[in-house]
């Protein structure tokens, strides 16, 4: 499976670069300046053009206030225009751009909204404590600033109060949008881990699954293997024997080398993925269905098994094993997840349209408490039905219940 990519970055022009810078750990372990995106531009042309706006509404009040020399005036007016240029450098000297203009803003009336965007864009990109000396010293400075300019038509308590709250609530807006964007990192980095973890659990279970089916391999073709060996044996010490029976050991010597070269082909599939140890168990066959059965229902559960296949002994060891396996993973998770229901084992086929199995039960009566670590099974039987060369369903039906679904191949 290969990485995911981040759903929240798709419409790139839509966010901000550093959001976006964020949410790429590639860039953010690079280093790489975040570009601007659309967005940034629009955003910073809208500041420039609202720092320019109240700058000039500014040079009208100050020709209008006669606490403000003329010279003086002039002055202003040149800190502000600079101050409104300097906007433009923001995103990249948030910090430096807000010290730059606290000073300023106590001298010059035209550099106001210039000064109040730096210091929101500093709340947006820097951490709580530089905003708090930056902000605190802003709002500290509000009273000497109508202390030094006046106001012509406000009290100076009123002016001082609304400048204030204002200053407030820029640092405020801005400290929202930060803690906004961080939650979104923090879920997109949530949803990251959450996509490896499962993949990492899948991959896993794959190979726990290929793991146990080599070792299951293995151990069917020693047995192939040791058969072969005892009839050739048979053949090399007793060279007078009859030649029915010479040409019947012929064909079984024949038949096992077959078998053990299937086998061995399924094998090398399998051991792509891990090494199986030696660990010898008894091999299972669609005959032992009706034994896993009757245990079942000695461990107190409700199961029917309904047997459909014509000549059940001509069916291959290796899909009879794979159909008992996966009746009893079904029965294992019926016992599981829907104790106490009626569970339904279904296996029908032929030769020449394969082998079907069916493991069904009913909605369980009342809440049942979830499993840990569920769905590995599931994983391994589909894993199992595919190197067999078939295929596995599983899912919940309309009514409720569960069923696991196979078909194997029975040329």
């Amino acid at each position: 499976m290969g990485e995911t990519p981040a759903p929240l970055t798709g419409r790139r022009w839509f966010f901000p670069s550093a959001l976006l810078h964020e949410l790429d750990p590639d860039a953010a372990r690079a280093g790489r300046r975040p570009r601007r995106t659309a967005r940034d531009w629009v955003v910073d042309f809208s500041c420039f053009l609202l720092a320019v706006g109240v700058g000039l509404t500014a040079v009208e009040a100050l020709a209008d206030n006669p606490h403000v020399p003329d010279g003086l005036a002039v002055v202003d007016q040149v800190i502000g225009a600079l101050a409104c240029a300097a906007v433009w450098l923001r995103r990249r000297w948030p910090l430096g751009l807000a010290v730059a203009l606290t000073p300023l803003n106590v001298f010059s009336d035209t550099s106001g909204a210039a000064g109040l965007i730096a210091l929101f864009t500093l709340a947006v990109h820097r951490p709580f404590r530089y905003v708090a000396w930056v902000g605190g010293v802003n709002v500290a400075l509000v009273p000497l600033y109508y202390w030094v300019r006046p106001e012509a038509d406000l009290p100076y308590l009123v002016a001082v109060l609304f400048a204030g709250l204002l200053t407030v609530a820029v640092v405020g807006w801005g400290m929202f949008v930060r803690a906004k964007r961080q939650l979104m990192v923090s879920l997109q980095d949530r949803a990251r881990r959450a996509e490896t973890e499962a993949r990492l659990r899948a991959e896993q279970g794959q190979r726990l699954a290929r793991e146990a089916i080599a070792r299951e391999m293995h151990d069917v073709l020693a047995h192939r293997l040791t058969l072969l060996s005892v009839h050739a044996g048979a053949l090399e010490f007793r060279p007078d024997a009859p030649p029915a029976q010479t040409a019947r050991a012929a064909g079984v010597i024949r038949e096992s080398a077959h078998d053990a070269l299937q086998d061995l082909r399924e094998i090398i599939g399998v051991l792509r993925a891990g090494e199986p140890d030696d660990t010898g168990r008894p091999q299972p066959t669609l005959a032992a269905l009706d034994t896993l059965v009757a245990e079942s229902r000695e461990a107190g559960m409700k199961v029917s098994l309904v047997h459909r296949v014509e000549d059940p002994a001509a069916v291959p060891s290796s899909v009879g094993r794979t159909a008992f396996r996966i009746a009893q993973e079904g029965l294992t998770n019926a016992r599981k997840h829907a104790p106490g229901t009626d569970v339904t084992v279904t296996v029908t086929g032929a030769p020449g349209t394969g082998l079907d199995v069916l493991v069904h039960n009913p909605p369980p009566e009342g809440e049942v408490p979830p499993v840990p670590g569920s769905g590995q099974g599931l994983i391994g039987l589909t894993e199992r039905a595919t190197l067999a060369g078939g295929r596995l369903e599983h899912g919940p039906t309309p009514q409720g219940g569960f069923e696991v679904r196979a078909w194997l191949p029975w040329g």
